[in-house]
């Protein structure tokens, strides 16, 4: 209220009016008012956001006994900046054999990620059967809705927002299998795009498909206090589709002749090379916007007159000077 008076110069009988006037008054004298802001808010096409209707939200566990059911995610490769236009690694995770497909995407354009999708559904020794995802607009999209609704006929689902939880699997990969080889770095240029896609395609899908097994959770006991886990033999992704008996038989014969042709330590060798090979070819973040407004570092360059004072600290302004100092003296671009 004394903002208010000083910007309207409202008098007292106005004054006492607001005072006592309720919300529900204020909603129903504001109504025809916010209906029109709305219309200009929401005038634009906002993708997923209809679509979210029809995609049902996945809560129940992922009990399944036949490989097709999968989930997918966008992993960022922006560095320590998210603006402009930089590449993502779409991770897709199979939930009965653990199988992984990807492939890296310039931008999060719907049409891009749909395509994408469609590229690893071919190379799949599997009838694709089911995606579950996040709410994100690369997927909660009417490219992937119809791409999903045509025959064959894919199951389509999605977490609930800001549950993590519910794709817990995909989030297990996205640090396993795309972090912890390719980093935090920015990667923005077509070529390095095609050097990630090589290597997805090839060296890296063969090791982790082929030769690297894993452990699979089967039930949890508790006993007293204590939750004790029980998992299966460990078996490669390969060995559970080929147990399975639901696999493409054509390809599965194609996989089964270049497993016995490779040496995984040969291609753990290649996949290093590769690795840092796309590691030389990362980019400089650029900087971010709020930090281009020029009047930090006018504000810092300024003589100081009189008593000696600093600005207020800025734990961001610090943490990424410290940074940008630290990559200068290491040279990574």
């Amino acid at each position: 209220m004394p903002a208010i008076r000083k910007r309207f110069s409202i008098s007292p009988q106005e004054e006492r009016l607001l005072l006592a006037i309720s919300p529900a008054t204020i909603d129903r004298r504001l109504k025809s008012r916010k209906l029109g802001l709305r219309r200009r808010i929401y005038g634009t096409t906002r993708p997923g956001s209809l679509l979210k209707h029809h995609i049902p939200i996945k809560t129940d566990s992922w009990d399944v006994d036949r490989p097709g059911f999968t989930e997918v995610d966008l992993v960022s490769h922006s560095g320590d900046c998210a603006e402009g236009d930089f590449a993502h690694t779409l991770n897709m995770s199979d939930i009965f054999s653990a199988w992984v497909e990807r492939r890296c995407v310039r931008g999060k354009g719907q049409e891009g990620v749909r395509q994408a999708i469609d590229d690893m559904r071919v190379e799949l020794p599997f009838a694709l059967r089911g995606i579950d995802s996040d709410n994100g607009s690369e997927f909660v999209n009417h490219h992937l809705w119809a791409y999903c609704q045509a025959d064959p006929q894919i199951q389509f689902t999605r977490g609930r927002p800001y549950k993590k939880d519910d794709n817990a699997h995909i989030e297990q990969k996205n640090w396993t299998h795309v972090r912890k080889l390719l980093g935090y770095g920015r990667y923005d240029t077509g070529m390095v795009v095609n050097a990630i896609n090589e290597l997805y395609r090839y060296e890296l899908r063969w090791f982790q498909n082929l030769f690297q097994p894993s452990l699979k959770l089967l039930r949890k006991v508790r006993v007293g206090s204590q939750l004790r886990r029980k998992y299966d033999a460990p078996k490669t992704p390969f060995e559970r589709v080929v147990e399975s008996g639901l696999g493409d038989a054509s390809k599965l014969e194609e996989f089964r002749r270049l497993q016995a042709r490779l040496d995984p330590f040969v291609l753990s060798a290649i996949i290093d090379r590769k690795l840092h090979r796309i590691w030389m070819m990362r980019s400089k973040a650029p900087q971010p916007s709020w930090l281009r407004r020029g009047y930090i570092p006018d504000y810092l360059g300024k003589p100081i007159s009189g008593e000696p004072h600093r600005p207020a600290p800025w734990p961001a302004l610090e943490q990424y000077e410290a940074t940008l100092t630290k990559e200068k003296q290491l040279q990574t671009w």
